[in-house]
């Protein structure tokens, strides 16, 4: 029986349909552990293949190489992926033993899946995630191992290396070498970059020239430390280690053509045992190129068909937003200074990807004076930042419950007047009001901190803008269940009202707003008797 991933036939190659624009590319790399032995007298075979969904359907994307008799497999093939971070673009990884030589799935032994979606891998930018069989049992003690490095730094680093007087490794032959080069990652472990091919017979190889992602090789730090180990493979995978040296793309960089630069093999065993041990042969960098991969594509959000694109009748969809429901909380606020904060965008002058930004560039004094001051600082924002991804709202929720936190020290739901340069938690309650135009990439996280903000004088209103799917904005929204966190905390109260402004966009802006207030009231009430604290103040909605 062919294996068929979800019911859908799987198309080699198939490319999904994306949206218009690109934000960037995005490279995964797959490891396994513990995989599930389904040979006799050896280990098994992994190999891996991705699927995407498209239209309902699964279509195999691309396949890993094959790690022969291993069980704890670290695949050198990466999958580059086009990252849309406004649409929930759904994963399978599924690992098989490898039997034949035949590309049909159904000929080879399936080891164990695991399906995500690409901005949960993004955001956690590594996940471990045990394996399961069809039936969605586990598969044994198997784990899979994803991690994912955003390509925004589009240069490139082409190496070209040989080797001199490697070790003797095979007892009637020479070696059959071939290296690995690993990068230090954020967990202090060695992780698997690339992998040349094999030479046969020498112990002089000369290693077909490659080229790779810098960001890949080191994360773009020039000085970040490289690993490059040096074996003998074997064809029963269980190769045979000849030396190894640490270098960095800076040092690589002074070998040109002409000029190479060489490296002693250490095998750090044999220079314990013997005295006069020197090496275990020269690594020769041959050549060493860093330059820009032009094919990287970014779509410009500020095009005509953005949701932020201002039109020029002035507005956009989350103008129309911020109006519709910002008159409307205003008049609770005793002063009208309100923090306005972004998330999900690049910020100059270094272009870091900021998931809690002050809208008006001052982090010192986010306030925006009124309705009219937030539609001023987002309009004169949008030139000056690049959008980006993923969709990460626990920053902001964490942000909003740190001030909150400090209101839970009152007695009595007093709600002082005061001048925003001396706004205090103490005594009020918090509304965070949340529009956006993307699914959730953190969503374990954003699902805890939720949970832990239910404790806390504060409620959030979401207001979902454009066609994206918002099934995770509605399960937020506890009207039909009690939201729990991954750890299986339960919410003290419901505080997430999610409204999709494509249900209103032809409807008055006070017909938005009293959607998106409807359960304010009640949750507020809900507060001050879940800690017993009645209010006083009849300013309070």
């Amino acid at each position: 029986m062919a294996y068929v991933p979800g019911g859908g036939a799987p198309v080699a190659g198939a490319v999904p349909v994306g949206s218009q624009y690109c934000v960037c590319k995005v490279e995964l790399s797959v490891s396994g552990q513990n995989l599930l032995d389904r040979d006799v007298t050896s280990k098994s075979d992994p190999f891996c293949v991705l699927f995407m969904e498209n239209d309902g359907r699964w279509m195999e994307y691309d396949r890993t190489e094959t790690a022969v008799n291993n069980l704890n497999p670290a695949f050198s093939k990466k999958f580059i992926l086009d990252y849309h971070f406004e649409e929930v673009q759904k994963l399978k990884f599924a690992l098989f033993d490898q039997d034949k030589s035949s590309m049909q799935l159904d000929e080879h032994d399936f080891l164990g899946q695991f399906s995500c979606s690409l901005g949960t891998i993004v955001s956690s930018k590594k996940v471990t995630r045990p394996l399961q069989l069809l039936n969605n049992k586990p598969a044994g003690k198997g784990l899979i191992t994803i991690a994912a490095q955003e390509l925004s730094d589009n240069r490139v680093i082409t190496l070209s290396l040989a080797g001199r007087k490697l070790d003797k490794k095979d007892l009637f032959g020479k070696s059959d070498p071939f290296l690995e080069f690993c990068k230090l990652g954020d967990d202090g472990k060695w992780m698997l970059v690339h992998r040349t091919e094999v030479i046969k017979y020498t112990l002089d190889p000369v290693w077909k020239p490659f080229t790779v992602p810098l960001v890949s090789l080191c994360d773009g730090d020039t000085e970040k430390p490289i690993r490059v180990m040096c074996y003998d493979y074997d064809n029963d995978g269980g190769h045979d280690f000849i030396g190894e040296f640490q270098t960095s793309v800076s040092q690589m960089c002074e070998a040109r053509d002409g000029v190479p630069l060489e490296f002693e093999c250490i095998n750090p065993k044999k220079q314990r045992k013997k005295k006069n041990y020197k090496n275990s042969g020269i690594v020769i960098l041959r050549s060493c190129k860093v330059g820009i991969d032009f094919t990287a594509s970014n779509g410009n959000p500020l095009d005509p068909s953005s949701l932020h694109y201002i039109n020029p009748m002035g507005t956009n969809e989350y103008l129309s937003a911020i109006w519709a429901v910002g008159q409307i909380i205003q008049d609770y606020d005793s002063d009208k200074m309100f923090p306005a904060l972004g998330f999900g965008a690049q910020l100059p002058p270094d272009w870091k990807v900021s998931h809690e930004f002050a809208i008006n560039f001052n982090p010192t004094n986010p306030f925006c004076s009124g309705v009219d001051g937030i539609a001023q600082a987002y309009s004169a924002c949008l030139p000056h930042i690049r959008f980006y991804g993923p969709t990460n709202f626990s920053p902001i929720v964490n942000h909003v419950a740190r001030f909150a936190a400090q209101a839970t020290q009152q007695q009595t739901a007093t709600v002082p007047r005061q001048p925003a340069s001396q706004k205090q938690a103490r005594g009020q309650y918090f509304i965070l009001l949340i529009i956006t135009d993307g699914v959730i990439s953190d969503m374990e996280e954003t699902r805890h901190a939720v949970v832990q903000a239910s404790k806390l004088p504060m409620s959030i209103i979401i207001v979902g803008v454009g066609n994206a799917d918002f099934a995770a904005m509605e399960f937020l929204d506890g009207d039909s269940h009690r939201l729990r966190s991954h750890t299986g905390e339960e919410a003290a109260r419901d505080i997430v009202q999610f409204v999709p402004f494509r249900e209103f966009r032809n409807a008055a802006k006070e017909t938005l707003a009293k959607a998106v207030l409807a359960e304010l009231p009640q949750q507020v009430v809900q507060y001050f008797n879940y800690k017993n604290l009645p209010p006083t103040n009849s300013e309070l909605p």
